[in-house]
């Protein structure tokens, strides 16, 4: 299996008092005139959901904008809806987008979508998201990665796994833990990371690699526990808990969360977001949240470099897609 591995980023955390200087010179003259749309490609209760309200209550509580941004959940299609939502909002100023990897994967897979991410507008990466392999603690039996895999063998298909969307990130993984270790499961859908988690404390699913976010509240209540996360080296927030890497099995992966604009933003407006968000990225609240959530926010990432971070992600999803079968990641 070929890792997914972390792209190396051009800027880095010591760059950003910087490059916010130069945006808020060039954004100074500029500044929302009316409320700021905030466009979630997920369902609510979910990570970016989560993410995105965070960053809106800053933004109020730090007095970073005259107008009030308004989340505003879009989770169908798989972030379908989102996408086209924003490629149709050509030339405004006034939306703006939380991504995750469907940003990437929907596009590719929804051909006749006719969203073209590479002509959005980007503004900043915020965080490398990171991934866990979790089960209901109520599965005694199950304690580490070699018991999971062979409670899954014996299930078969009727394990069930849950995911956010179909052709999304969750998906991805899942069938990339198929091939690795040689087994089969049913994926099941949901609208958004939160609902996913709910459903793994009901027992309505068997595992999920939700988000560290989505299944944190749960797991210091003593309702999930992680197996292993899919992360280069092992999160601050679970220390005990392995890496695949150090398992022997090659799997590496991570999901972005960055703000974008429609196509045709002003550089006025690009360049006041960019400021705002490099604000929030080095803000206390927002460093503090990373590391408690098991988020990577070592390295800002914006603008033009943003661009080309997401072209280096487009071409790496296609790889995965056709590696792993689009068939396997949305059950078709």
């Amino acid at each position: 299996m070929k890792r997914f591995l972390r792209p190396l980023v051009v800027t880095a955390v010591s760059a950003v008092i910087g490059l916010a200087g130069s945006a808020s010179a060039l954004a100074a003259d500029w500044k929302p005139k009316k409320p700021v749309e905030f466009i979630i490609m997920a369902g609510t209760g979910g990570g970016a959901d989560q993410i995105a309200r965070l960053l809106q209550g800053l933004i109020e509580q730090k007095n970073l904008s005259p107008r009030p941004f308004i989340p505003i959940n879009k989770p169908g299609g798989s972030g379908g809806e989102a996408l086209r939502y924003l490629q149709d909002k050509e030339g405004d100023d006034h939306t703006l987008l939380v991504t995750l990897n469907s940003f990437y994967t929907t596009p590719i897979i929804q051909e006749d979508l006719g969203v073209d991410v590479s002509g959005f507008t980007p503004i900043g990466r915020m965080a490398l998201d990171t991934f866990l392999l979790w089960v209901n603690n109520d599965k005694s039996d199950i304690t580490d990665l070699d018991s999971y895999v062979a409670a899954v063998k014996s299930a078969g298909k009727s394990w069930k796994v849950g995911g956010t969307g179909s052709g999304q990130e969750d998906s991805i993984l899942t069938a990339m833990m198929e091939a690795a270790f040689d087994y089969e499961v049913t994926y099941i859908p949901f609208p958004g990371g939160g609902t996913v988690a709910k459903n793994l404390v009901g027992n309505h699913i068997d595992s999920t690699v939700n988000n560290p976010a989505e299944q944190n509240e749960f797991y210091r209540a003593g309702n999930t526990k992680p197996l292993v996360q899919f992360t280069g080296e092992r999160m601050a927030a679970y220390p005990d808990v392995p890496t695949a890497k150090e398992l022997g099995i090659d799997i590496e992966y991570y999901m972005q969360r960055s703000i974008n604009g429609p196509p045709g933003m002003s550089d006025d407006a690009k360049a006041f977001y960019i400021d705002l968000f490099s604000q929030l990225y080095q803000s206390e609240e927002w460093q503090t949240f990373c590391v408690e959530d098991g988020l990577d926010c070592t390295e800002w990432v914006a603008g033009d470099d943003l661009a080309a971070f997401h072209g280096e992600q487009i071409v790496r999803h296609k790889e995965l897609i056709e590696q792993v079968g689009a068939e396997a990641i949305t059950g078709e």
